[in-house]
């Protein structure tokens, strides 16, 4: 397969092929903060990770799906993150289905999982393109996404049947290989930005 599970490995934060060995750790994550309340995301209560980690490895096998555990510097998983929707003909993927603990948000651990994550896709990979997408109303993962540097492709109008039964405009937003460059040196320059804060 063109994109396969890997190790991925930052300053901060590194990234590793999910197992069910991390569902502690990850029903933890999603209590704090309660992040499974949110309706406009698809974030796992504490009680269903498990079926979730099960999910995930599910559509790994099939080969749509590459999930990773994001762990913090204590080895302690705070999240997950996935390739997801994989072309691997069109070498082609989406950055996706991602969440961290309450208590790590904001703290520039999410630009860090995303340079790995892009840096992978685009000179491991050779990617042609990464896509990102999320709720039209989720605000702050749209900032966030256009904090990368991904710009909007558009809005899929009526994409998606939410659990409590509304329906879901999907913001669709991408980097495309020719833009990784730029896109990386605004990432790093980012980090570097950060970890001078926390000095």
């Amino acid at each position: 397969m063109w994109a396969a599970p890997v190790t991925l490995q930052g300053n901060s934060v590194s990234l590793t092929p999910l197992t069910p060995a991390h569902a502690p750790d990850l029903a933890k994550a999603s209590a704090d903060g309660d992040l499974s309340k949110l309706w406009y995301t698809a974030i796992p209560a504490p009680d269903a990770v498990d079926a979730e980690i099960t999910r995930r490895l599910s559509l790994c096998e099939s080969g749509s799906m590459v999930p990773f555990a994001i762990l913090d510097t204590n080895g302690r998983a705070v999240g997950m993150t996935t390739y997801m929707n994989i072309n691997h003909s069109n070498r082609r993927l989406e950055i996706g289905s991602t969440w961290y603990r309450k208590s790590v948000q904001r703290t520039g651990l999410n630009t860090e999982c995303k340079l790995l994550l892009l840096r992978h896709a685009f000179e491991t990979l050779d990617a042609i393109a990464v896509e990102f997408r999320t709720h039209v109303i989720n605000t702050q993962s749209r900032r966030a996404i256009e904090r990368l540097g991904a710009k909007l492709d558009g809005i899929l109008r009526s994409h998606m049947i939410m659990a409590n039964g509304t329906i879901r405009d999907t913001a669709v937003y991408s980097i495309t290989a020719a833009e990784w460059p730029t896109t990386k040196a605004h990432l790093e320059f980012q980090m570097q930005r950060n970890r001078a804060v926390a000095d």
